[in-house]
């Protein structure tokens, strides 16, 4: 793996050789920041580390992955083949999404019986998912309402509870300095009624400026990690709201208002396993999410065209996810959320992401007549819980179908849970995604060194500049 990575930019009317031949694969690229202020003496100072890393990183990366030559991240790209968004063949009951352009893409590679590779366009990968999401929905002929709520006073951390104070990431995102702030903070509490039953009840935070800006609005949709609830995003949610976006948070399937104790998800797992009727893992949250984009889209404050979507861990997955299917999420921004299902389980990198939801897979181990976790249980689990997760609608598949919409992947180089290396083939496809469609700026792979499975202030503040750059 990786242990120090730089931001890299392809460049494709120049190509010139790295000094030093462990290096040869690689095409000398131009830093994504050069010329913006930073430190030349940063540069030079991580020059010969990074060539140790770069020449480690050559075990496992493709001969024409391409990788640059200073800065403190990383951003990897390849050539491949070309994909971008499209259309639904026909319209699905129940679902609006909305679609910024027409052409259709063959990156998003599956493979036959033999292991040979097989394209599916974008559409159809995009058509296929959603009926997986539908398969599971209990009544499609619920429309979509809105309910008045109330703010939440003890909002219900489950796990080990609530973290005693904010994280310093959580604090540091920029904020502009309004006078009266609180007092021109508005603040709306609902509910949204995506299906029947009492996880068809999505409780939405929004919070915006009453100001005299136009009246149409970008907006920002943060959604939260495990255990957690839309209450932590507060800080995020306000800072946003600061610069003049609509902020917008939810709480996730048996999160926050959703559950009613401290083991309400994980007990949503195990009856996911056992009956195999919902899909609290990612994709039933998925589907609240287009009912979000519908509802967004119709308010007269919300700029339609302008909806960035965000999220931390579990919520970078829901963001992954939602932006793939629902083109309306206009900027994407999955924070330590993207990693490859399949790639870690062939190659037994599956304990970290598995021991964060334990109790499910210990439960499906003694179900499967198992003395321990293995490759096998982890894969039946996704299977069941999650169809598809781990194969069609995998990371290096659905991910490059974000194309051409600007798509920032922030990771930590050492995270066990979305293990760097096995999103080499994602990052590689994505990349060659943009290129060809012209968009090559648009896609950003960060790798943070030494960071694992955490979101820390350089991730908060580099999704932020992403939001104003593009949003």
């Amino acid at each position: 793996m990786l242990t120090s990575c730089v931001w890299v930019r392809q460049v494709a009317a120049r190509r010139r050789s790295y000094v030093g031949a462990s290096l040869a694969p690689y095409p000398s690229l131009f830093p994504a920041w050069c010329g913006d202020g930073r430190s030349s003496m940063l540069r030079r100072a991580i020059a010969l580390p990074l060539a140790l890393a770069l020449a480690a990183a050559a075990m496992w990366a493709h001969p024409r992955l391409a990788c640059a030559t200073a800065g403190p991240w990383a951003h990897v790209t390849r050539r491949q083949r070309a994909c971008g968004g499209g259309h639904l063949k026909k319209p699905l009951v129940g679902v609006g999404l909305g679609c910024h352009s027409s052409s259709s893409s063959s990156s998003g590679f599956r493979v036959d019986a033999t292991g040979a590779p097989m394209a599916a366009s974008a559409q159809d990968l995009r058509s296929e998912y959603l009926q997986v999401l539908l398969s599971r929905r209990r009544d499609l002929q619920v429309p979509l309402s809105v309910e008045q709520g109330s703010p939440v006073k003890e909002p219900l951390y489950q796990g080990d509870g609530r973290p005693l104070v904010p994280s310093e990431a959580m604090e540091s995102c920029p904020r502009k300095e309004v006078e009266n702030f609180k007092e021109k903070l508005v603040e709306e509490n609902f509910y949204l009624i995506t299906e029947s039953g009492e996880q068809g009840r999505v409780p939405v935070l929004l919070l915006r400026l009453n100001d005299t800006a136009p009246k149409r609005k970008p907006v920002v949709v943060l959604l939260h990690s495990s255990y957690k609830c839309k209450e932590w995003l507060r800080p995020l949610l306000e800072a946003y709201a600061s610069r003049g976006y609509i902020s917008v948070a939810i709480d996730s399937r048996y999160h926050g208002e959703r559950a009613s104790n401290k083991t309400t998800y994980i007990d949503a797992l195990k009856l996911s396993w056992r009956n195999g009727d919902t899909m609290p893992f990612i994709f039933d949250t998925v589907w609240d999410l287009i009912k979000l984009a519908d509802h967004l889209s119709a308010r007269e404050d919300v700029d339609p065209s302008r909806i960035g979507i965000t999220g931390e861990s579990l919520g970078g997955m829901h963001a992954w996810f939602s932006a793939y299917v629902d083109t309306r999420y206009s900027v994407v921004v999955p924070i330590i959320g993207v990693q490859a299902f399949r790639w870690a389980i062939d190659n037994d990198m599956w304990q970290a992401r598995v021991n964060s939801i334990k109790p499910l897979f210990e439960e499906a181990r003694v179900d499967l007549g198992k003395s321990e976790i293995d490759a096998e249980v982890v894969e039946k689990v996704w299977d069941k819980i999650a169809p598809g997760m781990a194969s069609q609608f995998d990371a290096l598949y659905s991910v490059p179908l974000i194309a051409p919409r600007p798509l920032l992947l922030l990771n930590g180089a050492e995270d066990p849970r979305c293990p760097v290396p096995g999103l080499q083939e994602a990052v590689s496809r994505a990349a060659n995604a943009y290129e060809e469609v012209g968009s090559a700026e648009k896609f950003m792979f960060i790798a943070e060194p030494g960071v694992g499975h955490r979101m820390t202030v350089n991730m908060v503040k580099e999704a932020s500049d992403w939001f104003d750059r593009f949003l």
